[in-house]
């Protein structure tokens, strides 16, 4: 087939997700890239600009997901795409434009709110790659469960360490912030840090000013760098990223949808301390390969996600690390049983089989089953597009959708 995945595309998780489904799938079929809007576009960037990928007019809109129609048309017909893949569509119309070229559609599920759970009925298939997903959306016809992996010859250890009993000190404590410190905890991890007793370093590697992001905590950041303690790494590096400055990796996140570097990290072999809550956990058995942080309390997010923002107990995360603090000459074996689960749990390339098998099987969906709710997903468009609406050009292309999605309806109910 001719398949099509409709994605940011760039160094960012979800870049990363959609380049992981065409590696797997381009054995089997010619894949395409659709690189619609986000943050930044990687035009001329030899990591991401390729003879496959095509960039999506920008729009000027506060949503990502949001695509110029006509556009998106050309290149559908042009590339005689027969399959799509959306991966973290907020946005309605392309779906149902779709739909109504009779092109197969699914998803990548990763964000969802209580209010558009029901609107993803409007695609033939689903993906989920955690169980957490996968419990919210089982009720779909087509819905499967595929784990999620990394790629184990890209992450992996730089320095196999032995088996046997081998102290390592300093303890070696690396974290990602990201774009987005808090939400990755980065704050909490400080607060645990600080409290250690023990050799020990951590090392931040993120995207964005880490003092700017948590202003609270900057006198705090200043005395452990200042002491040696803590290094702090602000750039954009690519995979496979900075593990190797680890011998454990902390993950305090309050929410994921996945939580890519958790398996990135234990292929590379290091045992990871995260929050105990799904899909974190999904990910993490305790000794083996890390440890699970207990959640202190759930906070809902502003933005309405489907499911809540967890709040470790910062006490259990400093006990957490101290563990391995306290029991160094285990710490190898540990690295080694990191690495070993990645290997039998987190290969990408094995997990992803029964994709394949799905994608052979998977069959376009009545339209009279997705009729009722492609009206309720064109209704909950203008909800989405108020908070556009001061831009002028984007009021343009949304209402231009609208009437076209409109058109496409009433053609369909004469079906």
């Amino acid at each position: 087939m001719n398949i099509g995945i409709v994605t940011t595309w760039f160094e960012r998780g979800a870049g990363y997700v959609s380049r992981q489904y065409k590696e797997v799938l381009e054995p089997a079929h010619k894949v395409l890239i659709y690189a619609r809007g986000g943050s930044t576009y990687a035009q001329n960037d030899p990591n991401w600009q390729a003879p496959y990928v095509t960039w999506g007019k920008r729009m000027p809109s506060a949503s990502a997901t949001v695509i110029e129609l006509n556009d998106f048309r050309r290149w559908l017909l042009e590339n005689k795409i027969e399959l799509v893949i959306f991966n973290e569509q907020l946005s309605w119309p392309p779906v149902l434009f779709c739909n109504d070229l009779g092109i197969l559609t699914g998803a990548y599920v990763d964000y969802y709110t209580e209010d558009s759970v029901p609107l993803f009925a409007c695609y033939d298939f689903l993906i989920c790659n955690t169980k957490r997903h996968y419990a919210a959306f089982d009720w779909h016809p087509q819905c499967w469960y595929v784990p999620w992996g990394t790629d184990l010859e890209l992450f992996k250890p730089t320095a196999q360490p032995s088996s046997h009993t081998e102290l390592i000190s300093p303890v070696r404590f690396f974290h990602s912030g990201g774009m987005n410190p808090r939400r990755k905890g980065t704050d909490l991890l400080i607060e645990a840090f600080a409290a250690l007793d023990g050799h020990a370093h951590l090392t931040i590697h993120g995207q964005v000013p880490l003092k700017a992001t948590l202003p609270e905590l900057g006198e705090t950041i200043d005395a452990l760098m200042d002491a040696g303690r803590l290094t702090n790494i602000e750039k954009t590096v690519s995979a496979p990223g900075l593990y190797h400055l680890g011998d454990v990796y902390v993950y305090p996140t309050r929410l994921e949808g996945i939580g890519l570097t958790i398996a990135e990290a234990l292929a590379c072999g290091l045992p990871v301390i995260t929050t105990d809550q799904p899909p974190m956990n999904e990910f993490v058995q305790e000794p083996e390969n890390g440890r699970l942080v207990s959640v202190e309390r759930l906070i809902a997010r502003a933005d309405g996600y489907y499911w809540p923002q967890s709040l470790v107990n910062v006490d259990s995360l400093r006990g957490a690390m101290q563990f391995y603090l306290d029991h160094p000459d285990q710490l190898a074996t540990y690295k080694v049983q990191a690495r070993h689960y990645a290997e039998t749990y987190l290969d990408w390339r094995k997990n992803a089989q029964s994709l394949l098998t799905h994608l052979c099987a998977v069959k376009k969906r009545a339209i009279s089953e997705k009729m009722a709710v492609s009206e309720q997903a064109l209704a909950y468009e203008p909800r989405r597009r108020q908070l556009y609406y001061r831009y002028p050009t984007l009021s343009y292309y949304a209402g231009q959708a609208s009437r076209r999605l409109s058109g496409i309806l009433k053609v369909l109910r004469q079906k």
